[in-house]
């Protein structure tokens, strides 16, 4: 539904005010934050409708108005201009993730503690999902005379390793060897077909080689199985205690939806490559039904990966967090692609 340009204005107005104090606001304040040229009769009577409308909520009959969830998503929808990041806010994400830049895991569980920081509110960044993942490229580490390590890279920017043991000493030749035949039959493979039957059917086409590869193999196949499991970064969990906005009961269940790695990340990684804000019930969560969720996805290799995202109170500075969560969102995807050489 549409509203007339006195009353966005109003209820932008409202919307911002609840934001910033956490009080509600009656007709004479608005008046004077706004400075229409209206009676303050005619500014209740915008404010009646728009209670009638479900845009806002009146608690009691003498207060003020806040805003309604209805409210917020048409604020979000029709009103709200990002603000823009300062070069100081930027230039510190910047530097706090970069300290993390040797692994994307450790890009997002430190992107993922820096949005904690500067929100207030709860932090989650996922893997991407293993789906569709293939390999990029195998690497052959020595890390003593019978014993090295599977560094496997995916198109989807993770990187697991495993340790193996040989009963013969690993060569400068032999690792040389190992590198370029197993990267000729893995590289491009969906990690989902990596199976005991595909490592089979691989060793029998190397011949008298096989003879060497069975320990290697079998680290390529339980990294590829770690590759395809989704990973859930939270920080800050425990800031939404201690919000105001929150009753206990609202913050018990944010943290309880948290704690469930499987479900957490099924709902984030549902989102589209779009930033994306949740206002309370459209979530379809019950947890999260007096919760705002603002997501977004970081890119790999200009593909969407994982989701970056925000979980707190309704009562959420939209301006500020939005242009923040993306900002971070932005430096992680080139750290990983930095990383990945994609």
């Amino acid at each position: 539904m549409e509203l007339s340009v006195r009353k966005e204005k109003i209820l932008g107005a409202v919307v911002e005010s609840y934001i910033a104090y956490g009080e509600p606001i009656g007709s004479k304040a608005l008046l004077s934050e706004m400075g229409l040229s209206v009676s303050s009769a005619t500014v209740r009577n915008e404010l009646a409708d728009l209670v009638s409308k479900g845009y806002l909520i009146q608690p009691h009959t003498s207060a003020g108005r806040i805003p309604s969830q209805k409210g917020y998503r048409y604020y979000i929808d029709n009103l709200f201009k990002p603000q823009e990041l300062s070069e100081r806010v930027k230039a510190h994400i910047d530097r706090e993730i970069f300290l993390a830049a040797d692994a994307p895991e450790k890009i997002l569980a430190k992107t993922a503690q820096v949005l904690s920081e500067l929100s207030g509110m709860a932090a989650i960044t996922t893997t991407p999902s293993g789906d569709d993942a293939r390999v990029h490229k195998i690497r052959f580490v020595v890390t003593g005379r019978h014993t090295g390590m599977v560094v496997l890279i995916t198109s989807n920017g993770m990187v697991k390793s495993r340790l193996f043991r040989c009963e013969f000493v690993l060569t400068p030749e032999l690792i040389a060897m190992f590198d370029r035949a197993l990267n000729e039959s893995f590289v491009g493979l969906p990690l989902k077909e990596i199976s005991q039957a595909y490592l089979q059917t691989t060793a029998a086409a190397f011949g008298e080689l096989s003879l060497f590869m069975t320990d290697v193999l079998m680290a390529i196949l339980d990294a590829s199985k770690q590759a395809m499991q989704t990973t859930v970064s939270v920080s800050g969990a425990t800031n939404l205690l201690f919000l105001p906005s929150y009753d206990l009961l609202s913050a018990r269940n944010v943290l309880r939806f948290l704690s469930d790695s499987e479900k957490l990340s099924q709902f984030l990684n549902e989102s589209s490559k779009d930033t994306k804000v949740y206002i309370g019930k459209e979530s379809g969560r019950f947890e999260l039904s007096d919760s705002s969720v603002i997501i977004t996805r970081y890119e790999i290799g200009s593909r969407a990966a994982g989701a970056i995202a925000l979980i707190g109170p309704l009562r959420a500075d939209y301006k500020t967090l939005i242009p923040q969560l993306e900002y971070a969102s932005k430096c992680a995807s080139d750290l990983i692609g930095e990383l990945l050489e994609v």
